[in-house]
């Protein structure tokens, strides 16, 4: 067990960092925020923030002698420099690499007895015109690595339009997922221990736009209820094949023969945000309890329902109203500059009525 007093070291500097940070100081721990840029805004809120690449070796050494844990905020990091550190990091690499490789996903989710989208491997326009006519299309191409909020996505919807299709997503490695057919979208957020406890979160039905989560909303609702069960079943079993330790989101879709996963974050997540003020415990407090072996907090709901709404762009513009608002908690992430796309920061109101 780490006790409170101790350093929590956070590789990353954004709206999760921060929030983690956040947490992690009402539990009377000190965190160390690493990451490149110049003032991220987790580092305002942190005892210390480390400048230097996420592949220093140097620097990542000096920063883990400084820290009693470390963890992750995001999982777009270069894996293998992390080795020199990898005694201190919960969750472990594994978790991280996993879920970096979206065929490497897929195939560790099949594994773990989750079902997917069918899907192939794409290294070509020519591989795409293969997988559309294997899968039936339309089949929705992503980039391998890198891509989140839609981004290094590309639909392509007829045989003719693969080499189209695979300029779009930069002619990077990909796979290719049918299309299926769903009543709606969520996630299973799942809190594990060193000596695998797990606590799952009421589960959240979650609306996008643009590749963009918009809102999640608690309970999720009757599309959403007869697939909670299976899915947390599911959740859960995943988190113990990688031996996780922390905060782990699963997506998955309600379709009608049953949850199916989308992908998964070995991490805190922007569909949990509602559980700061929406569950007795937060995502954000669970994952450092559970980084330091304290015991698990509960999950219930404060409230009959919860709604949290992101704040995309120029949406952060209305915190005035929202700030004046009775029941709205605001959060802003400190981010400067309001470009299209950008999380700004986010709106949760918890209702004593359904």
């Amino acid at each position: 067990m780490i006790e409170p007093g101790a350093t929590i070291g956070i590789v990353g500097g954004g709206q999760l960092g921060r929030m983690l940070a956040i947490a992690a100081a009402q539990l009377g721990y000190r965190c160390h925020v690493f990451d490149p840029h110049e003032a991220p805004c987790a580092a305002e809120v942190a005892a210390k923030h480390t400048r230097a690449a996420f592949d220093d070796q140097a620097a990542l050494k000096a920063f883990a002698a400084d820290c009693a844990v470390v963890t992750y905020e995001f999982e777009n990091l270069p894996s293998a420099p992390l080795g020199v550190i990898d005694a201190a990091i919960r969750p472990s690499r594994r978790s991280l690499e996993v879920s970096q490789d979206r065929a490497e996903e897929k195939a560790f989710l099949e594994s773990a007895g989750a079902r997917v989208a069918p899907w192939r491997t794409v290294d070509s326009a020519a591989d795409a015109r293969a997988a559309f006519e294997a899968l039936g299309g339309p089949v929705l191409l992503k980039t391998r690595r890198m891509g989140y909020d839609g981004k290094g996505q590309a639909w392509l919807s007829a045989a003719d339009e693969a080499e189209t299709a695979h300029e779009a997503i930069g002619r990077q490695p990909a796979v290719a997922e049918a299309k299926v057919a769903f009543d709606a979208e969520f996630s299973v957020i799942v809190g594990r221990g060193p000596d695998g406890a797990t606590a799952a979160f009421p589960v959240p039905r979650n609306e996008h736009r643009d590749g963009i989560l918009r809102h999640s909303i608690v309970p999720a609702g009757p599309l959403v209820a007869p697939h909670e069960a299976e899915a947390v079943r599911l959740a859960t079993g995943i988190a113990a094949a990688l031996d996780h330790v922390g905060v782990i989101t699963i997506e998955f879709f309600a379709c009608a023969d049953g949850p199916l996963v989308n992908e998964f974050a070995p991490r805190v997540h922007n569909s949990g945000h509602w559980t700061i003020e929406g569950a007795e415990t937060s995502q954000f407090e669970q994952h450092v309890r559970a980084i330091c072996g304290l015991p698990l907090g509960p999950t219930g709901l404060t409230g009959a329902r919860v709604v949290m709404d992101n704040l995309i762009g120029r949406d952060v513009e209305a915190w005035p109203a929202l700030i004046a608002e009775p029941g709205a908690h605001l959060h802003l992430y400190g981010k400067g500059e309001a470009r299209d796309g950008r999380k700004m920061g986010h709106v949760t109101r918890v209702s004593r009525r359904a």
